[in-house]
This record gives structure tokens, C-alpha cells and sequence, in this order.
């Protein structure tokens, strides 16, 4: 662990004006999320979600964008465990995406609210049959005994659902949006001087373009 003060990459990719941007930062995240395709970046829909707990702290993990549009950014869960229940009590997050292949960054703010019932059952019909399983078999975030426990939750339920065609969706889990109020634009340069462009609603609901220094 000493070593860690030498641990350093220098940026130097490309670089991000005022003139590469568009009017609408989902239209601009969505042309980078395809970039990061293109460049068979890892788990490019993977981005740390950060809520607010009962006594004020951040809580942070990382989950998967399932959904995109003008309206925000949606992923599915459970809707009891730690991050659905915070975000029922504080409904507001921060979501962070970093594709190191590409050296850019973007963090996304903004209220957070249930997608419809319908939407959450058009995902969860699209999942694997096991992870469909999967989200009735987990009490997400709570204590259990052991690996053999949740093992066979899961061979009942499997028991359960066995001559089911259609798996219901169970009404604890569902989608969250966080619909966007500010979305930032970062690109690693050298020497540290990134380039960084936010977007912010303003009291027209337009977005302002700013450039931030690094």
C-alpha cells in the first residue's frame, strides 16, 4: 500500500469543447453510452448509485442502467432493500458513470420517483426465468444465516414456480427514475486539466451548458 502515491495515468485521448456538445445532455450521454459500445468498454451501463440514509450519510453502489429516455435514467430492484428504502424516505440520488477505456466520466442529479407497474413488468418478463426467481427468493440487504439458506429459498421457489409459464412480478421490486437536474461532462486531459461541461435545468426548465474548472 505504500506504492499508492506512484499510481497515476495520464489522460490524453482527446479533449472535449463547447462545439462537441448538444443541446440535450441525454442526447449527448447517449452518443457517448454508444461510443463506449463501440469501444467494448466493460459494463458500460454500470454506475454508482448514491442515496441518502436516515441520519444524513451517503450510501453508494453500483447497479445497471436498465433505461433511457428524455425522462431520466431507470434501473429495477428491490423496492425494501437498503437503496429502495432510502430513496423511498429521500427521493433524490447522484449516479456516477466512469468508462476508463474512453477516460470520460459523467455524474447525473436529480429527484428520484417509481417508474409504473407496467414498465417494471414489461423488465422483469425480459429477465433470465432465475433472476426472475432470484428477485422473489431475495430479501435484499437483510441478514441471513448462511449461503445454504438463501440456496434453498431459491430450490423452493424454483418448486414453487415450476408449471408457471409467467413468473408474477413479486410487488416488493420495480424500477426507480432519477430524472435529471444537473448532468456533467468530464474527459480526462493531461496534466490533470479535464475538461468538464455541466448541464443544469434553469428556472424555465432549459438547460444552462457551463464549463467547469477541473
Amino acid at each position: 500500500m505504500s506504492d499508492l502515491d506512484h499510481i497515476r495515468r495520464e489522460y490524453a485521448l482527446k479533449g472535449l469543447d463547447r462545439e462537441d456538445l448538444l443541446d440535450s445532455p441525454v442526447a449527448l450521454f447517449q452518443r457517448w453510452f454508444q461510443d463506449a459500445l463501440d469501444a467494448k468498454v466493460h459494463e458500460p451501463n454500470a454506475m454508482t448509485l448514491a442515496t441518502v440514509q436516515s441520519d444524513g450519510r451517503p450510501a453508494a453502489r453500483i447497479v445497471l442502467l436498465k433505461g433511457l429516455d428524455e425522462r431520466g435514467f431507470c434501473f429495477f430492484t428491490n423496492y425494501d432493500s437498503d437503496k429502495g428504502l432510502q430513496l423511498s424516505e429521500r427521493p433524490v440520488a447522484s449516479l456516477v458513470f466512469f468508462w476508463p477505456e474512453m477516460e470520460r466520466q459523467v455524474r447525473v442529479e436529480g429527484p428520484v420517483g417509481r417508474v409504473s407497474t407496467e414498465e417494471s413488468e414489461d423488465y422483469f418478463h425480459k429477465r433470465p426465468r432465475g433472476a426472475q426467481i432470484g428477485a422473489w427468493a431475495s430479501d435484499q440487504s437483510r441478514v441471513i444465516p448462511d449461503r445454504a439458506w438463501l440456496e434453498g429459498r431459491m430450490k423452493e421457489l424454483e418448486k414453487r414456480f415450476e408449471n408457471e409459464e409467467v413468473i408474477p412480478l413479486p410487488e416488493h421490486w420495480g424500477g426507480f427514475r432519477v430524472t435529471p437536474e444537473k448532468i456533467e461532462f468530464w474527459q480526462g486531459r493531461p496534466n490533470r486539466l479535464h475538461d468538464r461541461f455541466r448541464y443544469s435545468l434553469d428556472e424555465s426548465q432549459e438547460w444552462r451548458i457551463e464549463r467547469l474548472s477541473p
